[in-house]
């Protein structure tokens, strides 16, 4: 039997145990951000999960990375063609010497945010954490530190619930990652020359690459064991092509099996049977979703990643009450995302605008900001 293969049944079969009415609340201790549950935790895990998710309303997005040096945003990789071994360069710059979990915590609270979601991988493939599957990550930089665990243990201090943002389908980095002739949606940067760093034709093995993921997916499930969600990204990649190959399904039920309250999403969905949906600002649902929806938008104009250009631009804290009223008709959570300075600082203009709308809720209430006149 191949590992992938006794994985999977491994997983089927411990997602079975763990799944059980009542069983759960033996294998595993209830998360912090859902203390209140106690009594829907013990019946269902994921229930009680999707329950809080569907009233947690707002949340923060935060998109850090390599990318953050360049201030041109988190594609720049892609539309500068900036090749592997040129991007590997910023890793030598980077410090996130202004990086403050106990500072980006307290500012989520007090704009009233129930979780935050980082860029624990973007498509860059740069990790923030300190993981075994790559050399390319923060513990190798001149920062030396794991990101992700210094906010994960702020979160789990404070009871705000801690999500995982996660490139999935699309990697500019990975020898193996899909490549563009075969799966379309920008899987790779149109080089003019060939990068030496992929594998081409008949020595490109996409199951390498698929392998890579599970494995970095399975980690972070091991070293931060109360999660609220996944959130997979870079689904037009699988979509385009032979989503088989990426074998999702085996993925979900390790998640599952892993921590059965956890949620999964990959955008738009995939596989149809995703834990909740996670489109981008402009999305338009037909009817009401089925499932519970967060729709995601940035304070910057139009990146998601740091960019200088549009320093003094920043969305005013009236643009992120009508983004709530907005999100509130689906009815969707509001995952709001900021783009942390090149040293890992929370961007003035971000700070001052999440601060005041933090007061607006606290003043007005939640049912009067939302059917305010502005």
């Amino acid at each position: 039997m191949e590992r992938r293969d006794f994985l999977k049944l491994s997983a089927l079969a411990s997602a079975g145990m763990l799944l059980m009415p009542g069983c759960n609340s033996n294998q595993q201790d209830i998360p912090a951000f859902m203390k209140d549950m106690q009594e829907a935790w013990k019946v269902d895990p994921r229930a009680a999960a999707t329950d809080w998710f569907r009233n947690a309303r707002y949340g923060m997005f935060i998109h850090y990375g390599l990318y953050s040096l360049l201030g041109r945003g988190e594609w720049v990789q892609l539309s500068d063609k900036i090749h592997v071994a040129e991007y590997a360069k910023l890793a030598d710059r980077f410090t996130a010497d202004k990086f403050d979990a106990d500072f980006i915590t307290d500012l989520a609270l007090e704009a009233e945010m129930k979780y935050i979601n980082i860029t624990t991988r973007h498509h860059d493939s740069f990790c923030l954490w300190d993981t075994k599957y790559t050399d390319f990550k923060s513990t190798n930089t001149p920062a030396k530190r794991d990101l992700i665990a210094e906010l994960y243990e702020q979160c789990n201090k404070k009871g705000l619930a801690f999500h995982l943002y996660y490139s999935h389908g699309r990697d500019w980095r990975h020898p193996h990652a899909p490549n563009n002739d075969k799966w379309g949606g920008h899987a790779r940067p149109k080089y003019e020359t060939k990068e030496p760093y992929y594998k081409y034709d008949d020595e490109q093995d996409i199951n390498i690459y698929v392998d890579f993921l599970y494995n970095q997916v399975e980690e972070l499930l091991d070293m931060f064991p109360d999660v609220g969600s996944i959130w997979l990204d870079g689904h037009k990649v699988p979509v385009s092509g032979d989503f088989e190959q990426f074998r999702l399904q085996e993925l979900y039920d390790m998640i599952h099996a892993k921590q059965p309250h956890m949620l999964v999403s990959y955008k738009e969905g995939v596989l149809n049977n995703e834990d909740f949906l996670a489109p981008e600002r402009k999305y338009k649902p037909d009817g009401i979703p089925a499932k519970p929806l967060e729709i995601c938008d940035h304070l910057q104009r139009n990146k998601w990643g740091y960019a200088k250009g549009q320093d003094g631009k920043h969305k005013t804290s009236k643009e992120v009450v009508k983004m709530l009223q907005r999100a509130s008709k689906y009815p969707a959570n509001l995952l709001l995302n900021t783009g942390p300075l090149p040293s890992g600082e929370m961007h003035p203009e971000d700070v001052k605008v999440l601060r005041e709308v933090g007061q607006m809720i606290r003043t007005q209430g939640w049912d009067n900001l939302l059917t305010s006149e502005l």
